[in-house]
């Protein structure tokens, strides 16, 4: 019966604080995440299958060490920086935040015109509408309120799971991709490396630090409720990346097999599946893109704002009122206004802004793990919660590999 008592405070403590790792991890998974590995799939097969699973062990330590951070300090992720290493090192850093973000954004509004308009719909109403959505279901809810809208919009992406099935992959051969890296000389291809970056960059996107650690503080997540938290985000992290792995896999077996390896827009993806995977892998990927993307607008400008205002000391936070928090609100409707305006201008090269949007973030992400790493092996901030020596090498690996592949690729737009 002890026993019994036991695991049920555990499964009653896991539900307490289900919510930040989940949603964050998922939010991944958003527009600019389904065009890079729609296009990692339709340009390359299955090469980048290889990369799923280093990148979710990066993922669950990187997500994990934040998490850890804001349970064990009270504090987010951009608030620390501020105390620890100055507001000019932080400023320079929110600036670039923002800018980065805002790409991002922007590319989200792209996924929701797109994917609209696969059902005929316009994006000069559909974009204004969402916008008005997102803009309300955050300002005008609470926090609990808007967490579980964002629950329930994670488990949509296991429309993609059920595309993938549909669209009939060589498993065998998916199978061993994932196990096996492709031969030295696929690095020394620009467009290969181009493509790493970005899938790295949009799995491990720098925002995701920063809105995940402001989560778990303002859920209320402590120590004690760490443990339940940890598997929380290793929960979301697995989720995530099943669903990548089973996006390219999707668009490899009909898009690169059948020679549709140019996709202008995510949408095109869904389009391309249509005829060679059937109406409902084409539905179910349409849908799920604009669930995705519905889902990211909403997270992304909040990860943004949040991100700001705490490094800059403002207040901020769902849980706080308009008038209690001015700037994170005002940032927060800037964001949707702007990034949404940004697709309504005719001409604008949309897909290139998307893609660049992703690999920008695997550029950054070294310069956020650096400040995270510094951080959380300071033993007066985190105590007895410092990483431990897997961890470190995980994630200072992860931070030197993607310098050296941007590096590497910087190099060969030389040549």
């Amino acid at each position: 019966m002890r026993f019994l008592r036991g695991w049920k405070s555990r499964i009653l403590l896991f539900f307490a604080v289900v919510g930040p790792g989940f949603i964050t991890a998922n939010v991944d998974n958003d527009a600019g995440g389904i065009l890079t590995y729609s296009s990692a799939g339709a340009q390359f097969g299955h090469l980048l299958l290889w990369t799923m699973i280093p990148i979710t062990i990066s993922l669950i330590v990187v997500q994990e060490m934040c998490a850890r951070m804001g349970a064990v300090t009270g504090k987010g992720l951009s608030d620390l920086i501020r105390e620890e290493f100055g507001l000019r090192i932080t400023f320079l850093m929110m600036l670039g935040i923002l800018i980065t973000n805002f790409g991002n954004v922007v590319t989200e509004f792209i996924g929701i015109a797109t994917s609209l308009e696969l059902f005929g719909l316009p994006r000069y109403a559909t974009v204004p509408v969402c916008a008005v959505i997102v803009w309300l279901i955050v300002v005008k809810g609470q926090y609990k309120s808007v967490e579980k809208v964002f629950l329930a919009a994670s488990f949509f992406y296991v429309t993609y799971i059920f595309a993938g099935i549909l669209a009939k992959p060589a498993w065998i051969d998916a199978t061993i991709a994932t196990v096996k890296p492709p031969a030295l000389k696929a690095f020394r291809d620009q467009a290969y490396l181009y493509m790493v970056i970005g899938v790295v960059g949009t799995t491990i996107a720098p925002w995701m630090q920063f809105y995940l650690q402001a989560s778990i503080v303002e859920k209320g997540v402590t120590r004690r409720g760490f443990k339940a938290s940890r598997l929380d985000v290793v929960t979301g992290c697995i989720f995530t990346d099943i669903v990548a792995w089973f996006i390219i896999v999707a668009c490899a077996a009909t898009l690169y097999v059948h020679g549709y390896r140019d996709i202008k827009y995510a949408a095109d993806a869904a389009q391309a599946l249509r005829p060679l995977a059937g109406d409902y892998a084409y539905i179910l990927f349409a849908v799920g893109l604009f669930n995705a993307s519905l889902f990211a607008a909403s997270i992304l400008p909040l990860s943004t704002a949040y991100t700001v205002c705490e490094g800059l000391g403002f207040e901020s936070g769902v849980g706080r009122r308009f008038g209690e928090a001015p700037l994170f609100y005002w940032l927060y409707t800037l964001l949707i206004v702007a990034g949404g305006a940004v697709v309504l201008i005719p001409g604008l090269p949309l897909v290139k802004i998307a893609v660049l949007s992703q690999v920008v973030n695997g550029v950054v992400l070294p310069f956020v793990l650096i400040f995270m790493l510094l951080l959380i092996n300071k033993k007066e901030l985190m105590g007895e919660y410092v990483n431990r020596p897997l961890f470190n090498v995980i994630a200072w690996a992860t931070t030197g590999l993607m310098i050296v592949l941007t590096v590497v690729w910087f190099w060969t737009l030389r040549s």
